[in-house]
């Protein structure tokens, strides 16, 4: 039987290129894997961040709207980002980072039972850093250029927060479906992982009624989990259409293939395989330094590029 692996990456939504990039990049120290354009509106700037390769479940990536407006909260919706990070010194080394760079964030505290400290980004991006303890993805690579120090680097993708009307509709998914292992439940919220006792691929589950988030600037648009292989997607793909879900079939994105459907929230997943990676058109030395695009966009490259706002570096 084939086996979700975790995380692979997950997307959201920034106003502002130059703003995300400083951010994630200068601020968080992960490694700008690559410059790209969405697939579906190369009009807009599809931003990678990662480990040193953008190794799957390591991966935050970002579509620019220039004109998007900003966040309403609500239900069905996904809700927070957790990322690894190695020790509970990592977190007071974060929490003065933040300090120093003006960045919001809360207290040292815990989070789906472990030590945490919750941040925001410019855009009210929620996010948590939580204490791995040896729990990361196995082939996260040091990014030795990175200006965090190695031993408080973020190690990728750890708890990601759902938040639904109905938690036994995407319990039933993640369980029935995709054969996630339920690991505690309360009245109103639940934890799911795909590779029992492992952190990369938990999804935290809170039921709450009331209206759907309208998405923004901050927002996260989807969650992409991992398959190994081509035949693999190929599986997922009949399981997906067995339950009734409809979804995108499947999707050649240059760098992974995959699929998109809805689950019964209207939370969007996306299924994506590991390779080949974002090694694929460039080399490692140079990877995120250029816009890079796939084979079906090169001949657009010059009206593409003339629509797109350069990304400022900050000195």
């Amino acid at each position: 039987m084939y086996k979700i692996l975790g995380h692979h990456h997950i997307s959201m939504i920034t106003k502002n290129a130059s703003q995300n990039n400083h951010f994630y990049k200068d601020i968080l120290g992960l490694r700008r894997v690559k410059i790209t354009v969405n697939q579906d509106d190369p009009t807009m700037y599809h931003l990678f961040y990662g480990d040193k390769t953008g190794s799957p479940g390591t991966e935050l990536t970002f579509f620019e709207i220039p004109m998007v407006g900003k966040t309403y909260p609500g239900t069905n919706a996904i809700t927070r980002i957790g990322l690894l990070v190695p020790s509970e010194e990592s977190l007071r080394y974060w929490k003065k980072r933040f300090e120093d760079y003006d960045v919001s964030h809360g207290e040292i505290s815990t989070y789906a039972n472990r030590p945490a400290l919750k941040f925001e980004d410019p855009e009210g991006l929620r996010l948590v850093l939580i204490v791995s303890n040896g729990e990361k993805v196995d082939h996260w690579q040091t990014w030795e250029k990175s200006n965090v120090p190695v031993e408080h680097q973020v190690q990728g993708m750890g708890t990601i927060e759902i938040t639904v009307k109905r938690l036994e509709k995407l319990a039933r998914t993640l369980t029935d479906m995709f054969e996630y292992a339920e690991i505690s439940r309360t009245e109103d919220e639940a934890i799911f992982q795909s590779v029992e006792g492992e952190m990369f691929g938990e999804i935290l589950v809170k039921q709450l009624d009331g209206p759907s988030e309208k998405p923004g600037r901050g927002s996260i648009h989807h969650l992409a989990i991992r398959v190994k292989s081509e035949a693999e997607l190929a599986y997922w793909y009949e399981q997906v259409k067995q339950r009734g879900f409809s979804s995108s079939g499947i999707v050649d994105r240059h760098f992974f293939k995959s699929l998109y459907f809805r689950e019964s929230n209207g939370i969007l997943f996306e299924i994506a395989t590991d390779g080949p990676g974002f090694l694929v058109d460039s080399d490692i030395e140079h990877l995120g330094e250029k816009l890079e695009l796939p084979p079906f966009l090169e001949a657009r490259r010059a009206e593409i590029e003339a629509k797109l706002t350069p990304i400022e570096e900050k000195k």
